[in-house]
């Protein structure tokens, strides 16, 4: 009698699952309040370096003070003659006056971090990055040692500390030291929760529960998030609303409990049937104790099978180790690059295109709720394999026809197609991104999946440093990122038929598992094109 068999009885659609979703539901609004938080703080608007001749001046007059200057945002004036400015031979410019967001008091307008101090909130999101990389890793790594819930705890109150600790900061040594603190725990929150849900619900509830909540929690943080900072109106009363619920986490303790199917991963039978036991009460199911005796009783003879096989312990670097799960795990891993760098840049690209880029921001992060729709739908009837590569193909193709509109139409005067054209872009982009979560989870055996997803995760965020350098190719040709997107979403897409479907199959546990999995599938297969087939290796759940 396996896990899948015993959660069953205990209920893997119950009332505890309810509460696991609404917990994963808040941990998404914590983190969509932090992860745009490096965004939302170093906001930098349009400026103009500052003279008394200006005094009093609209936006309007302003620029067209500035209509003779190249670079009017660090030209110091020698003084304003007949509306036009006059450059200063010599002299920087120590002063200037910025066009804010309703009044919005960014780290960038507070502490005047703009030409010749631009620089300082890009080494702020360098820091930010690098102790993302480190957190991802050491968290993921913790996962799959000390167990889901610690190491969740762990990461969200870290991400917390480094938000706080940023809003306290006057100097550039002190904001990179807080954002690398912050830094570590992006997405790490997120995706240590998604594991922990996704190993208690049943195979039929995951596409809907995962998704559905993800498309309406995070979605919600994302709209409401550029308005909270706008309506707060200073980066560091920001800092503490998007750090201090964080403080919920502490009673996730007292709510659920640890993952039971990584208890069995760690030999630790006893506390994996406590745990069950505990789900079986809160669904109000009774379970006969003769069915965790024989439950036990069937992962130790396993134990010792997979023990007289090999004594080697299951790690993530054992992934390597064999042909089927080596291809797996390569194929992840590049398409964790190609799917978070293409989500990165559409993400970013939200200013010159006639509108704020708060409520242009903030709009179109809407798409997350018919992204999750969309998955919820179509995953479970074509199948992981069909979604993640249908989604990276039409992706690319939005990609690509939205990177010519931007190219070709003015911003001012269409402002609204070009917002609804970024829309369709982010959509795209979601979708794929979503699907990957899921489809990457269920690949990995439970044994390793906290590191596993953690690497490929880190993978796919160390590859977001080259979103900048890809938005630059607009220099050379307004289109160019979009297209160079758009081809590596189509590769994406390739990729996807090399991997194993998973819909409908009894998941790996072990790295054994893995290894054996859909082991017979062609790369063509794809559920909805194929009856069941009986009798397979693995059972159908």
């Amino acid at each position: 009698m396996d896990f899948s068999q015993v959660l069953d009885r205990c209920g893997n659609y119950g009332r505890f699952q309810i509460l696991l979703l609404l917990l994963y539901g808040y941990t998404n609004i914590l983190g969509s309040l932090h992860y745009f938080s490096q965004t939302l703080i170093t906001f930098t608007p349009e400026h103009w370096c500052s003279h008394v001749d200006l005094e009093g001046l609209s936006m309007k007059e302003l620029q067209t003070v500035y209509s003779n200057i190249s670079t009017p945002s660090c030209t110091l004036l020698l003084g304003v003659v007949n509306g036009t400015g006059v450059v200063a031979e010599e002299g920087v410019c120590k002063d200037w006056i910025f066009k804010r967001e309703n009044g919005y008091e960014s780290i960038t307008t507070e502490l005047k971090w703009v030409c010749g101090k631009s620089h300082h909130s890009a080494v702020g999101q360098s820091f930010f990055f690098m102790g993302s990389v480190v957190g991802t890793t050491t968290f993921g790594y913790l996962s799959d040692r000390i167990g889901r819930l610690p190491s969740l705890l762990m990461a969200t109150l870290c991400g917390a500390t480094g938000d706080f600790a940023t809003s306290f900061v006057y100097t550039l040594p002190g904001f990179a030291i807080s954002r690398f603190v912050s830094g570590l725990s992006t997405d790490t929150m997120y995706y240590l929760m998604y594991i922990l849900v996704f190993e208690y619900l049943s195979p039929k509830s995951r596409t809907f529960g995962l998704n559905i909540i993800l498309a309406v929690f995070y979605c919600f943080g994302l709209v409401t998030s550029p308005w909270a900072a706008i309506w707060i109106g200073n980066w560091r009363r920001y800092l503490w609303l998007a750090s201090l619920p964080a403080l919920g986490v502490l009673i996730y303790p007292l709510l659920i409990c640890e993952s039971a199917q990584w208890l069995l991963t760690k030999k630790k039978y006893d506390e994996a049937v406590e745990c069950l036991k505990r789900v079986a009460k809160f669904n109000g199911r009774q379970v006969e104790d003769s069915m965790f005796v024989e439950f036990v009783k069937h992962y130790r003879q396993r134990t010792k099978e997979e023990s007289a096989i090999s004594s080697q312990e299951d790690n993530f670097f054992a992934m390597f180790m064999t042909p089927r799960l080596r291809r797996f795990t390569l194929t992840l891993l590049l398409k964790s690059v190609i799917i978070t760098l293409s989500c990165d840049v559409v993400n970013r690209n939200m200013e010159g295109l006639g509108s704020s880029p708060f409520k242009l921001f903030s709009f179109t992060s809407i798409v997350y709720l018919p992204a999750g729709v969309a998955i919820l739908l179509l995953q479970n009837k074509i199948g992981r394999k069909g979604m993640a590569c249908g989604a990276l193909f039409v992706g690319a193709i939005i990609t690509a026809v939205t990177g010519f509109l931007i190219a070709h139409l003015n911003p001012t005067d269409n402002a609204l197609l070009l917002a609804i054209m970024v829309g369709l872009g982010r959509f795209g982009a979601t979708v794929s991104y979503d699907a990957e979560i899921q489809y990457a989870a269920e690949i990995i055996p439970t044994s390793v999946r906290g590191q596993a997803v953690s690497n490929i995760h880190v993978v796919g965020l160390a590859s977001s440093s080259l979103a900048f350098y890809v938005i630059y190719l607009a220099q050379y040709y307004k289109p160019l990122p979009s297209i160079f997107i758009s081809c590596l979403m189509f590769f994406g897409a390739g990729l996807c038929l090399t991997l194993p479907e998973t819909l409908n199959k009894k998941l790996p546990e072990t790295l054994t598992d893995g290894e054996k999995f859909a082991k017979n599938e062609s790369f063509l297969y794809f559920p909805c094109f194929h009856k069941k087939q009986e009798n397979t290796e693995f059972e159908t759940v």
